[in-house]
């Protein structure tokens, strides 16, 4: 039996395997044989393509930049048109599918931050697979910090479904963070399983207790790991966890990566077509072509990469407000002193911070202090 087979057997038992508590176990042991068997198929497929002579190359791409986005949808829904746009990159621009045929960078400078750009080729059903170059295209995307889905306004739904699921069977997970699950293998003692919340939503309700609400117990924990031969470990779960993000977890190869959804071409959404009707709510209606709603995309790009501004302020002289310096939500005194050279941290004494991050201004601070955008940042450092 090939690997292909293997697969769709084992799809079919689990769509014909009612889920209640009494099958719950079996149900987890066969969801993780089908990620094992996945994930082995794209092993073979990438070796065999590597080893292919007649195959075409990979698509090299240096990463450049404060952040790299990429634009992933359907050929011809106006992804190059769109990175001319956002990048005034030129960008070839047919009426005609597969136009891209390789990736496209492009630069954006917005609020003092560089955003790199790549116009994917376009994904086609099946990318997962290989289809279309679609491996090549999906080891370049798990790189990026940002996906942005562009679809065209006719069918969004379904376009974003199929993009969607592509990218999950390739391992890919959408606005999702990493499960909080720690497994670590130990030679003896079989499995302990350590848990900060309850497993299950509740242990007797076998409607709620399904592999998408969570409600696993420990002994589904062990049909999983015993699946992939891990017969002594400790597991320590910090969330309530569903069955597929226990599979993430025991596998640990996936990528978790941000995104937004641009509808692209409104401007030829009419009532003959049924009219605009996306159904989602978050999604931004845009027409690259008439340049309609790009500045609330750059906006919301921006905000999703979650990027604030610090201004250096050299000691004894005014602060440079006109050149920001742009880091991370979340980073600190020593996140700005690696990022404008490394040596700033091994000679750091302390920092003086003018904004919204501290009491007064000009509080001094350490390498740990959280930063805020706006801050004004001067750093003394030990002398040589």
């Amino acid at each position: 039996m090939t690997i292909e087979e293997e697969i769709k057997n084992t799809e079919d038992e689990i769509r014909k395997t009612p889920y209640n508590k009494a099958t719950s176990h079996h149900i987890g042991r066969l969801k993780a044989k089908l990620a094992r068997l996945r994930d082995e198929l794209q092993k073979r497929a990438t070796a065999a393509t590597a080893a292919s002579k007649s195959e075409s190359r990979g698509y090299a791409v240096k990463k450049s930049g404060d952040a790299t986005v990429v634009l992933v949808g359907f050929p011809s829904v106006g992804k190059s048109t769109l990175l001319n746009r956002l990048t005034g990159t030129s960008a070839e621009v047919a009426a005609y599918d597969f136009t891209t045929l390789e990736v496209i960078p492009g630069t954006l400078l917005y609020k003092g931050a560089r955003i790199q750009f790549l116009d994917l080729p376009g994904l086609v059903r099946g990318a997962a697979t290989g289809r279309g170059r679609g491996r090549e295209v999906i080891s370049v995307l798990r790189n990026a910090d940002l996906i942005l889905f562009v679809l065209d306004p006719f069918q969004p739904q379904q376009q974003y479904e199929t993009l969607a699921k592509e990218l999950h069977d390739a391992g890919v997970r959408v606005n999702a963070k990493p499960p909080a699950v720690r497994i670590r293998r130990t030679s003896r003692g079989g499995i302990a399983v350590n848990s900060t919340v309850p497993l299950a939503l509740n242990p007797d309700d076998t409607e709620t207790a399904d592999s998408e609400t969570g409600g696993i117990d420990e002994e589904t924990i062990r049909a999983v790991l015993s699946e992939y031969k891990i017969l002594n470990a400790e597991v320590l779960i910090r969330e309530r966890v569903s069955l597929d993000r226990l599979i993430d977890a025991v596998l640990g190869n996936r990528s978790y990566i941000p995104a937004l959804t641009a509808v692209n071409k409104v401007d030829l959404a009419s009532s003959e077509f049924g009219g605009f009707g996306f159904e989602f709510k978050d999604a931004i209606p845009i027409s690259a072509a008439l340049g309609t709603n790009i500045e609330a995309l750059k906006a919301r790009i921006y905000d999703k990469l979650g990027f604030i501004r610090t201004f250096m302020k050299p000691q004894g002289a005014p602060p440079d407000l006109e050149n920001p310096l742009v880091v991370r939500r979340n980073s600190t005194v020593a996140d700005v002193c690696s990022a404008i050279h490394r040596d700033f941290v091994a000679r750091f004494r302390y920092a003086r911070v003018w904004g919204k991050s501290v009491k007064f201004g000009g509080q001094r601070v350490g390498l740990s202090h959280l930063l805020a955008d706006g801050d004004v940042v001067s750093i003394a450092m030990q002398r040589r």
